[in-house]
Parts: C-alpha cells; structure tokens; sequence
C-alpha cells in the first residue's frame, strides 16, 4: 500500500476546475493526511497546496465560498453574475421593441421580416413557450 504522504506530501490542499477560465471557484478543501478513503480526492498535482496557517483560518481564509484561484494562487473570488435566459430575453426584447419602435413604427414604415421573426423569438423564451432555445436569437443587422 502507498503512503498517503508519497501522494499528498503537502497535508492540506484546495481544489479547483483547472479547465475552467480563471479566475475559478475553489471547489474543495482537504486534509489528505487523515482521510481514510482517498478515492475522491483529485491528484496533488492538479490541487493547490495551503498551508497549516491558511488551512486553521476558517473564519476568513478555509471558506465554503469565496475563494478561487488565480494562476495557481488561492485568492478571494466573487462568481460572476449570472442570469438565466429569459432574464436575457426580457431585456433584450425591451431593446429591440425601442428599435423597431423608433425605426420602423414612428416612421409608419413596414417592420421588417427578420425584425418580426427576432422579436417573436424573444417573446416566446420570455413567455416560456419556448423551452429549447440555450441561447437567444442573432439580433437583425439592419
């Protein structure tokens, strides 16, 4: 049987998605040292090592959330906001009624077909009679 400190010569380490942009969120802590079942724990290498001193810190360092790294560095992370699709839509429909408003409908001009078919696109994924779509519709160029 290998010794767990020949496979985690570090004790503790954080890890992290390493395919992910970074920053990235830190996705677990452990303590390799007294795990009986080291089945789940992600090689050392792929791992950041912390210190015992980081490692006690729980109150502001050893955080559930918080913290992410940064070229190989544990640093404080905030995740990136983000908005479901329809949230999307409903503020880019806003835009886009303004357009054809100003463009078209003031001008008692006919809306164009690409503009119709954008803005009915964008009133389904809000409305949720569309449920397929995983992103929203290319905006008309003209």
């Amino acid at each position: 049987m290998t010794d767990v400190k020949t496979l985690y010569p570090d004790r503790y380490y954080a890890s992290y998605d390493k395919t992910a942009q970074q920053p990235t969120r830190v996705t677990g802590w452990y303590d390799t040292w007294v795990m009986s079942n080291l089945a789940n724990v992600p090689p050392a290498s792929d791992m950041i090592p912390v210190s015992s001193e980081n490692w006690a810190n729980q109150s502001s360092f050893r955080l559930p959330l918080g913290k992410g790294v940064l070229d190989g560095v544990i640093v404080d992370y905030t995740p990136p906001a983000t908005t479901d699709l329809k949230t999307e839509a409903t503020s880019a429909l806003a835009g886009a009624r303004s357009y054809v408003l100003n463009a078209y409908t003031i001008k008692n001009t006919a809306t164009p077909e690409a503009w119709i078919t954008y803005l009915n696109a964008l009133e389904a994924i809000e409305n949720g009679t569309d449920i397929t779509s995983t992103a929203l519709p290319q905006a008309p160029t003209s």
